[in-house]
C-alpha cells in the first residue's frame, strides 16, 4: 500500500485519499496501482458500500507526474497502472463521491465523470483540462461522457481551450453536485457519503447499474480508442515540445 495514498474506513465508507501535498498530489504509478488495489478490495468487502476520494494539501490532483509517467511503460500497455485504474472506475459497482478543491488537472476532472456524486469547493476549485495544451488528448471516455453530460458545444470548450472552470460554473454545468465552503468540505462530503451508506446497499448498486447501463460498452470501447491516441499522441513532436517546455531541457521520447 502506498503512502503517497491514505486508505482509511470510517465505518461502511472507505475513503481514498491522495496523500502527495508537497507535489499537488500529482499521480505516480505507484499511487494509481494503489488506487485500482484499493477499488478492488472495496469491491470484494461487503461492509464497504461507498468509496469517497479527495486529497490532501491544497487541492485534489494536479493531474499526472510527468516524469513518472514518461518512465513507466508503454501506455497502450493493458496493464499500464493509469489504464487499469481508469477502466475501474466505471466497472465499480458500490458509488463513489469525490471532494475536489484548488486545482484540478486533467484525470482529476475526467474521473469525475464515473463518481456518482461530487462536491467542490467553492472558492478555491479549478477544474481544468489541458490535454490539448500539452500535445494530447483526453481520456476515461471524457470524450462521449462529457458531451453527453454538458452538451457537445461546452465539452468542445472544455476540452479545446482547456481553461480553468470554477466550482458554481461546474456545477451549473453538472459536473458536480454541491458547491460547498472550502472548509466544510471534507465534512460535507463525509456526512454525504455516511447518508449513502445507510440506503439498501442492493438497491443503491442495483439503481447504480441502471442509472450507468452501457449495454453496447461505448465506455469501454472509447476509452480503448482514446488510448490509441493518446499513445500516438505521446510519440509525436507536439507533445515533445510540452515535454521540453516542462522539464526546460531536451527531452528523449517516452
Amino acid at each position: 500500500m502506498s503512502e503517497q495514498v491514505e486508505i482509511t474506513r470510517r465505518g461502511a465508507v472507505c475513503e481514498l485519499r491522495l496523500n502527495r501535498p508537497d507535489k499537488r498530489n500529482a499521480l505516480t504509478l505507484q499511487m494509481y496501482e494503489a488506487l485500482h488495489g484499493a477499488l478492488a478490495e472495496a469491491e470484494r468487502d461487503a461492509a464497504v458500500r461507498v468509496v469517497l476520494f479527495s486529497g490532501a494539501g491544497t487541492c485534489f490532483t494536479a493531474g499526472n507526474d510527468l516524469k513518472d509517467f514518461l518512465a513507466g511503460p508503454a501506455f497502450d500497455d493493458p496493464q499500464h497502472p493509469t489504464v487499469r485504474f481508469v477502466h475501474a472506475l466505471p466497472a465499480f459497482s458500490k458509488p463513489l463521491v469525490c471532494a475536489v478543491h484548488g486545482p484540478t488537472v486533467g484525470i482529476g476532472v475526467t474521473m469525475l465523470l464515473h463518481c456518482d456524486l461530487v462536491l467542490a469547493a467553492e472558492r478555491s476549485t479549478r477544474l481544468m483540462l489541458p490535454f490539448v495544451q500539452l500535445g494530447l488528448v483526453p481520456e476515461a471516455a471524457s470524450t462521449l461522457l462529457l458531451p453527453r453530460l454538458v452538451g457537445p458545444q461546452r465539452a468542445a470548450e472544455l476540452l479545446l481551450l482547456g481553461e480553468p472552470l470554477d466550482a458554481p460554473t461546474a456545477r451549473s454545468y453538472g459536473l458536480v453536485n454541491r458547491v460547498v465552503d472550502d472548509e466544510s468540505l471534507m465534512e460535507e462530503a463525509r456526512s454525504l457519503a455516511a447518508a449513502l451508506a445507510e440506503r439498501p446497499p442492493e438497491a443503491l448498486r442495483r439503481t447504480k447499474r441502471l442509472l450507468r447501463l452501457d449495454p453496447a460498452g461505448e465506455i469501454r470501447e472509447r476509452m480503448h480508442v482514446e488510448v490509441s491516441e493518446f499513445s500516438a499522441c505521446l510519440k509525436g513532436e507536439e507533445f515533445a515540445a510540452a515535454a521540453r517546455a516542462f522539464f526546460g531541457k531536451p527531452r528523449r521520447g517516452p
